[in-house]
C-alpha cells in the first residue's frame, strides 16, 4: 500500500486547470473545497475525504425533455463531466475512455452505471447535436443542457469551474472548463473520487467495478 496524503480539492483543481489543453481551464477561483486523499502524485483517481454533495441541477436532456440530476440519478453510480461537443481533444477522449471501460463491465452493471455530460457550451450543444454527439460515444449517455449560468453554478458546487464560451481571433469558439470527472457512489449519492484529464480507459477499467458498488478504488 502506498502512503495516502491530505490535500485541497480546491487546491488540485487549481493544479489540475493549469495542465488543461485549449479544451479546459476556467476559474477555479470560487471552487469548493473538501479534503481528498490520493495514493500517490501520479494516480488519476482521487479519493476526497469530505465528498462533494451531488449538483441541485434541472436541465433539459437530449429528447428536450426536464431532467432533475439529483432524482433520476439518485441510488446509481453515476459519472459527471461538464465539456461540449466541439472540443477538439479532452472532452470527446474523456468519454471515450469511459465508453471503452464501461464495455468492460457485465451487463447489469452496465445497466446500473450513470454516465452524465453537461454541456459548457449551451448555446451550440442543442439536445439534438449533444444528443447525435454522444451517441457515438455510448448511447446510453445522458446528455444535459440549459442556460448557461444554471450550468456553471452547478459545476461549482463540485469544484470545478467554467468559463462562458468566448471567439478566438481565428473564428474558432473556446469553451474553457475543469476536466474532472466526478464519481458519486450509489450508498450515498456523494462524490467521493475525482479523476483528472489524464485518467486512461484502463485506469477507468480498473475501477469501475468498485465504483459501480460504491466502493473505494
Amino acid at each position: 500500500m502506498h502512503s495516502k496524503k491530505t490535500v485541497l480539492a480546491a487546491a488540485f483543481a487549481a493544479v489540475a486547470a493549469l495542465t488543461l489543453s485549449a479544451c479546459g481551464g476556467g476559474d477555479s477561483a470560487d471552487n469548493s473545497v473538501a479534503e481528498v486523499s490520493s495514493e500517490t502524485e501520479s494516480k488519476p483517481a482521487t479519493v476526497l475525504d469530505q465528498p462533494f454533495t451531488k449538483p441541485d441541477l434541472v436541465l433539459t436532456d437530449t429528447h428536450g425533455k426536464k431532467y432533475d440530476l439529483r432524482e433520476q440519478t439518485k441510488g446509481k453510480p453515476t459519472l459527471i463531466y461538464f465539456g461540449y461537443t466541439n472540443c477538439p481533444d479532452v472532452c470527446p477522449l474523456t468519454m471515450s475512455n469511459i465508453a471503452i471501460a464501461k464495455r468492460a463491465l457485465p451487463k447489469a452493471d452496465q445497466d446500473k452505471l450513470q454516465v452524465v455530460f453537461v454541456t459548457t457550451d449551451p448555446e451550440r450543444d442543442t439536445p439534438a447535436s449533444l444528443g447525435s454527439w454522444l451517441k457515438a460515444q455510448d448511447p446510453e449517455f445522458t446528455g444535459l443542457t440549459g442556460d448557461f449560468p444554471t450550468i456553471q453554478a452547478g459545476a461549482r458546487q463540485i469544484g470545478i469551474g467554467i468559463d462562458p464560451p468566448k471567439k478566438e481571433k481565428d473564428g474558432t469558439v473556446v469553451s474553457m472548463h475543469g476536466a474532472q470527472v466526478i464519481a458519486f457512489s450509489p450508498k450515498t449519492d456523494k462524490g467521493y473520487v475525482l479523476y483528472s484529464e489524464d485518467t486512461t480507459a484502463e485506469d477507468y477499467t480498473e475501477d469501475l467495478p468498485e465504483l459501480v458498488k460504491g466502493e473505494t478504488p
